[in-house]
């Protein structure tokens, strides 16, 4: 009975370490591989992974007949031979994400934390049938962390992981913030692709909107912005919101103030992405103007309001007066965004 006992718990011991260790990600396999010889027949490779399949790991159909193959190079098999061998404890430790921005992890899972990420900020996880007005984004959104929309928010991963991948040096920055909700997916979308190595600018008065100065910047005369409170977040919710997605370190820059104040001064040295939500002539232009020339070849000037009169005449006249003549490119009823080229 003893002995019926002793093996009864060995096995559950080898089925737990087994189980844990087809979880672990593919760099284990090499570390496996070191332990165990290609010493099993096919048939004792197939009874192991089929054991091991129940795991529910998407390659285990595959391990299953590459081990009924007798196939010697077959990973999965040694993984699992090696769980028979060594303690939990042994296991390595996940190593560091590349900061290169290309990770190894699987595709699949980045793509299902980005999807979540940007559903969670659009308020489209919670009541999806309802959010439909976020798509088109005709209103502001009671709960959600960002009103900018569906495809502005997939515009920005467009443009993020185009830089990634190009290695376009600089850091990821937005003027005006509102609740976070962009510069939050900019983080997320580092965070996915393993960089370490950029940074991501906040800049927001995180007091609402400046009154209008008609006689510096007559475009923005009689503009109500101001009075609006709800466009009125606070520097402690933005950072709380930063913080609930897990996200709060510090490679997240804040820059408050008025842009007129902040921006010209804030230290950013270079960008990849520069996206604007200013609303006004005057917070589009004064970013523009103390902004653009950090922005890095190949790098994306991305506007939020161009359908705003007043933001769209900053537009035409900053990219005149500086003779930009990248096409600009829609996103929907009012994003637009070009890539500097020169």
């Amino acid at each position: 009975m003893l002995g019926f006992v002793v093996a009864l718990l060995a096995g559950a011991a080898i089925f737990a370490v087994g189980t844990a260790l087809v979880r672990s990600s593919e760099r284990n396999t090499d570390w496996a591989r070191d332990l165990v010889g290609a010493d099993a027949n096919a048939a004792e490779r197939l009874d192991i992974v089929e054991r091991l399949a129940v795991v529910g790991e998407p390659w285990s159909d595959r391990a299953v007949r590459m081990a009924a193959a007798d196939d010697p190079d077959a990973n999965v098999r040694r993984l699992a031979r090696a769980s028979v061998r060594v303690d939990i404890q042994a296991v390595p430790p996940p190593a560091e994400p590349a900061a290169s921005g290309s990770p190894k992890s699987d595709p699949r899972l980045r793509d299902a934390y980005l999807d979540l990420v940007r559903d969670s900020l659009l308020d489209r996880i919670y009541d999806p049938e309802g959010a439909d007005y976020l798509v088109a984004d005709r209103d502001w959104p009671l709960r959600a962390h960002s009103m900018i929309g569906l495809e502005r928010m997939d515009n920005i991963r467009t443009c993020v992981e185009t830089v990634l991948a190009e290695g376009v040096p600089g850091d990821l920055m937005e003027t005006g913030v509102w609740r976070g909700g962009a510069t939050i997916f900019m983080r997320a979308l580092l965070e996915a692709y393993g960089d370490r190595s950029r940074k991501v600018w906040v800049a927001d008065s995180f007091r609402g909107l400046p009154p209008p100065d008609p006689e510096q910047f007559p475009v923005d005369a009689g503009d109500a912005h101001h009075e609006r409170d709800e466009l009125a977040i606070s520097l402690a919710t933005v950072r709380e919101n930063f913080r609930r997605y897990g996200l709060l370190d510090d490679r997240v820059v804040f820059v408050e103030g008025w842009f007129r104040d902040t921006l010209p001064a804030c230290g950013v040295e270079r960008l990849a992405v520069l996206r604007l939500d200013g609303d006004l002539y005057e917070s589009t232009y004064v970013a523009l103007e103390s902004l653009y020339p950090k922005l890095s070849i190949g790098g994306f000037a991305i506007v939020d309001d161009y359908a705003l009169p007043a933001c769209r005449q900053a537009i035409h006249d900053f990219r005149a007066a500086q003779n930009i003549d990248e096409p600009l490119v829609t996103v929907d009823w009012t994003g637009t965004y070009w890539r500097r080229r020169a």
